[in-house]
């Protein structure tokens, strides 16, 4: 890991003010990362840590172009709260003061942790919510040339759900050639927007062909109305398309799911709640992530308690994870201790 130059801290707290500092790191992933929009060989996240001179509780989140992030963007958001934090803001005044987004989640986070290490109580408990458990996660394949892709597969055979990365001309021919290189594992899909109306039926019955159980966001945010007039031969999950509640309204009729990943709900305490009313309006749950470290993903477990797909193999594509962070074994993984968060 390489900490980038954007740390920034309000110094001048008493010992009893919460002292805000940030942080940009950059931890090299183990490859390279492949989706339809391109590729990349390292996760950019940024770290807020918020200490009152006896506990610190820190959040991470991965700023994302495709929503108008940059880490340097998201930095200066989060530490442009520092006098207001200083001054006694909390996480409820958080929930107003910003946007969902990458930056609001790592302070929310922090926030959380800061909370239950002061209270000497787990994160779950604080926030009345059912214990983490050992989950499966599934292990993304990315996207590239059909036998490139067939053999990742192969190599993760093993795996009881692997997530297919597609959304390019010659899609069909990508989900075959995984299906024959693991042809036991449980196949979900990731087109990231990169389908079209005029495609949607031939790459939809292609997944159905390979036995695929959900596709997530085969259609431009922007461009999915198509969904609710074409059958769903398998069920579709809204990724791109949902951010928050104030979101999830457009989506029915169109989708079976939706993904609830922290950096776009704006943190923990709006993910709850939008998986409660996802849940209400007959929604289906993933949970899913950004690559990052395992300080990302560790709150999101307190989701995926009532999500049918857990989808949070961040750190498994890094070349190496920060300290105390969560154990896989295979594609179980385990919850979080609290010396890594909650």
């Amino acid at each position: 890991m390489r900490s980038a130059h954007c740390a920034l801290r309000a110094s001048t707290a008493s010992s009893v003010s919460v002292v805000l500092s940030v942080r940009c790191e950059r931890w090299p992933i183990a490859g390279a990362f492949t989706i339809s929009r391109g590729s990349k060989t390292e996760a950019e996240v940024v770290v807020a840590e918020l200490t009152d001179g006896s506990f610190t509780g820190r959040g991470e989140c991965t700023p994302y172009a495709r929503y108008g992030e940059t880490v340097t963007s998201v930095a200066a958001t989060i530490a442009g709260l520092a006098e207001d934090i200083r001054s006694g803001f909390d996480r409820v005044a958080l929930q107003h003061a910003l946007p969902a987004g990458a930056a609001r989640n790592a302070l929310d986070c922090a926030f959380i942790d800061l909370e239950a290490k002061r209270a000497r109580r787990p994160a779950h408990e604080l926030l009345e919510v059912a214990p983490p458990r050992p989950r499966v996660t599934a292990y993304t394949v990315s996207f590239g040339p059909p036998e490139q892709m067939a053999q990742a597969a192969a190599g993760a055979a093993a795996r009881p759900l692997l997530k297919i990365k597609l959304g390019g001309p010659g899609d069909p021919e990508r989900i075959a050639a995984v299906r024959r290189a693991a042809p036991t594992s449980e196949l979900i899909v990731d087109a990231n927007e990169g389908w079209r109306p005029e495609n949607l039926a031939a790459n939809l019955a292609a997944c159905a062909a390979a036995g695929v159980t959900l596709i997530e966001q085969p259609l431009p945010a922007a461009e999915d109305g198509a969904l609710a007039t074409i059958g769903r031969t398998v069920p579709v999950c809204a990724d791109e398309s949902v951010h928050d509640r104030a979101t999830l309204g457009k989506l029915v009729g169109k989708y079976d799911l939706v993904n609830i990943k922290l950096d776009k709900t704006g943190g923990l305490t709006e993910a709850l709640a939008l998986a409660a009313e996802a849940r209400r309006l007959g929604f289906d749950l993933m949970v899913g992530c950004m690559v990052a470290t395992s300080l990302a993903i560790a709150p999101a477990l307190l989701v995926a308690a009532c999500a049918r797909v857990i989808d949070l193999d961040g750190p498994l594509l890094l070349e190496r994870d920060r300290p105390h962070g969560l154990r896989y074994e295979g594609s179980i993984l385990y919850p979080a201790t609290a010396a890594l968060w909650g």
